[in-house]
């Protein structure tokens, strides 16, 4: 007998399943991500400009680019090269820097009142120019309530100083030091900014802001970049890169700055100005805006040989730091430094370049042309990414308006991982609204989260130690459902995460899973059959998992291997919970005792156990009729904010009854005043209406002496004799109770 051969084997099919695809700014569409280097990422963000404190606009674009990142590295499995910039060397920093020291200065010089009043009235007239000067509506109505306040501080100091109270003076004249600073400071720098010299003024401002950036990044758990760059280290990279420009024939020197040659770069074959934004091309306020507020000057638009240039090094003017150059003394403008600092890291060509929607024109564009100019490519940037807007309230923000919510505020009022989940909750690429509303739909989505997490940790904590013979339960048809739901929700997750990133998309569907899961739970203890917790566990660890992606649940860095004995890697929930478990299986039991004895007393102490000690110590017990307690660890502000919660709803609850009892009796006593009016006189106090009555007192004429018609006497007469039966009612409950009216 021959030997028998193994059958030729049939690969399946393969699946065409969805593929990454990234918004690309610079075809404003979709399009499917591929890297240059395998799964190797080439990625350069622009970071803050650091010369105040990083507000919700910041947050807005570091949260949505860090999801991305963190989405493509740990869910996608690329490998990223993540570089970020600090700029701390620009126009506003200069500006910035001299007037806090000008105002400084002028404080602690302690002038007289005279001159402080002079001063702040010279510094008013010339801000009210300003204001009348001013065509955005916004800008104008916060310049004028800037206005009103400093007058009003004006005019209280001279009522104080007319009082002749010492204290009452000083304080006035404080307020209006402080209500003045702005337009003041203003005033000082236009006075005397060209006076300031010292070089470390323009450091220090920097370097404290820049510390300020990394402690609230490090607060809203984002990545820090794999490397950071600041322009004050790139000076001589910036010059060399600046010279080859030069030697590019695309840039050219006057008066000690160097100009960008926009016309001569677009007319060459390979080259396109404005590539992102090409209908801003020659929008002069743009470029205008790009170029700085301390290049705005006649004297400066006069050097270039086209409105459309823009500065690569920038002559330094009295009152501004500088550096060495083969141009004189100078410093760098703005678009250079990302050029210079991204091609000096990533080389010739990035994969992703990301930076907020208002830098697109001309700063991005400018980028772009520089790098390409430099490279003599047509590719420096793959893809662009821009985050959107964030308005305040539905109202634009920004720092100029003084309409803007810093970083460390928010997070006194929500926590880093309610504000990521507002993110999360929209999409990265388009305006986000920072409101009561967006915040409210975030923290409702964190509760059912975390509601669900406690749920099945509670229910899978004796069979999440160690396997058991009973720890495997026969699949049924919920179950078997339960796991297609599971199953569809990673397809729909994947798919909505191959769509652009699409966060909302992927937690829409985490959420009906989660809702499917209670419904789940709900029945099967409605059946008395156990939920089987080995499903449910594996679908809390999956979004738990996805949520880790996110960044919304932190991981901890370790380096080596985790030592077991070490308290550092413990897990206090593990730890914790038998002790916990042992103490609510107690509880049940003296409960349950207490109830058939009606000791009123233990179970009260039961109540207090569970109402007032152990959310001290963030322990959360729930009650269950038929079966044990369920015990969750929560964080203890959590649970007093629902403890306070639920005594306010107890007393809401409690006063509704006592205004509900007091309304009832009022009518009550009403219905019975009522009832003791006698029929004969009941309309008679009714002079407003009637004028003349009959001798059954029925009103026969009304206020104006007009008769009444047969039909009103008919209804009062029909009213008259609803009040008899009231009456005799009334009289017949006394004669009963044996009460006399007085």
């Amino acid at each position: 007998m021959a030997k028998r051969t193994q059958p030729k084997w049939q690969p399946p099919e393969k699946s065409t399943g969805p593929v990454l695809k990234l918004f690309n700014s610079l075809t404003r569409q979709k399009e499917e991500f591929i890297p240059q280097n395998g799964k190797n990422i080439l990625w350069y963000s622009c970071g803050p400009t650091v010369y105040d404190a990083s507000h919700m606009g910041h947050a807005r674009s570091y949260i949505s680019f860090d999801i991305l990142r963190r989405v493509l590295s740990d869910y996608f499995g690329y490998d990223v090269m993540y570089v970020m910039n600090i700029t701390d060397i620009d126009d506003k920093i200069i500006k910035r820097a001299r007037q806090n020291h000008l105002y400084e200065k002028y404080v602690s010089e302690g002038h007289s009142l005279k001159k402080n009043l002079d001063d702040a009235k010279s510094v008013l007239e010339l801000f009210s120019d300003t204001v009348k000067k001013t065509t955005d509506p916004d800008k104008k109505n916060m310049l004028e309530r800037l206005v009103l306040r400093m007058t009003g501080a004006i005019e209280a100091l001279e009522v104080a100083v007319k009082s002749n109270d010492e204290a009452k003076t000083k304080e006035a004249q404080e307020a209006l030091l402080r209500e003045a600073k702005d337009p003041l400071s203003e005033w000082l720098d236009f006075e005397h900014g060209a006076s300031v010299t010292d070089n470390s003024i323009f450091v220090k401002l920097p370097r404290f802001w820049e510390a300020q950036f990394h402690e609230d990044m490090d607060a809203l758990n984002v990545l820090r970049p794999c490397v950071l760059t600041r322009v004050s280290e790139y000076i001589p990279e910036i010059i060399a890169y600046v010279e080859k420009i030069i030697a590019n024939g695309l840039a050219y020197e006057s008066n000690g700055s160097v100009y960008f040659d926009v016309n001569k770069f677009d007319a060459q074959e390979g080259h396109h100005y404005a590539k992102l934004v090409p209908e801003a091309y020659g929008d002069a306020k743009s470029l205008q805006d790009g170029e700085g507020d301390l290049c705005i000057s006649e004297d400066r638009l006069n050097e270039k040989r086209s409105p459309n240039d823009f500065a690569l090094w920038k002559r330094s003017k009295a009152g501004e730091p500088w550096w060495d150059s083969p141009w004189g003394h100078g410093r760098p403008g703005w678009h250079i430094e990302c050029s210079v600092m991204a091609s000096d890291i990533c080389g010739s060509s990035l994969d992703i370049h990301t930076g907020g929607v208002d830098l697109k024109f001309p700063h991005h564009d400018n980028e772009l042309a520089q790098a390409e100019a430099y490279f003599d490519n047509d590719h420096w940037v793959r893809y662009f990414l821009h985050s959107g807007h964030l308005t305040i309230a539905g109202c634009k923000m920004s720092k100029s308006l003084k309409n803007f919510v810093t970083i460390k505020e928010a997070l006194t009022q929500y926590t880093a991982r309610q504000l990521r989940l507002a993110f999360l909750l929209h999409s990265w690429k388009d305006t986000l609204d920072y409101s009561t509303n967006t915040m409210e739909m975030a923290t409702q989505y964190e509760r059912l989260l975390n509601e669900f997490f406690l749920t099945v940790k509670d229910m899978t904590r004796c069979s999440a130690s160690k396997t058991q013979i009973d720890s495997y339960q026969k699949w049924g048809n919920s179950e078997l459902e339960l796991n297609k739901k599971f199953i569809a929700t990673k397809n729909s997750v994947h798919s909505s995460l191959c769509d652009n990133i699409d966060t909302r998309g992927a937690l829409d569907a985490v959420r009906d899973l989660v809702g499917i899961c209670n419904i789940y739970i709900r029945d099967k203890r409605a059946s008395t059959q156990e939920s089987n917790c080995i499903l449910l566990r594996d679908i809390a660890a999956y979004i738990t998992w996805l949520l880790r992606v996110f960044g919304a649940i932190p991981t901890e860095e370790s380096i080596g291997f985790p030592i077991t004995e070490s308290r550092g890697t413990t897990n206090t929930e593990e730890v914790v919970m038998p002790y916990l478990s042992i103490l609510a299986e107690f509880r049940d039991n003296i409960r349950s005792q207490a109830r058939q004895l009606k000791a009123t007393d233990m179970l009260k102490e039961c109540d207090r156990l569970r109402d007032d000690i152990l959310p001290n110590v963030g322990v959360r017990l729930e009650d269950r009729e038929g079966t044990k307690s369920a015990v969750k660890l929560v964080d203890r502000e959590t649970l007093l904010r629902e403890k306070e919660a639920k005594k306010k709803a107890e007393a809401e609850k409690a006063a509704e009854k006592e205004r509900k009892k007091a309304e009832q009796a009022a009518a009550q006593a009403q219905k019975d005043a009522q009832r003791k009016i006698k029929p004969t006189e009941m309309f008679l106090s009714e002079i407003d209406k009637y004028s003349q009555f009959d001798d059954k007192g029925i009103p026969t004429h009304d206020a104006e002496g007009k008769e009444l018609s047969k039909g009103q006497i008919k209804k009062l007469q029909k009213l008259q004799q609803n009040q008899e039966k009231k009456y005799n009612e009334y009289l017949q409950s006394v004669m009963v109770n044996g009460v006399g009216d007085s």
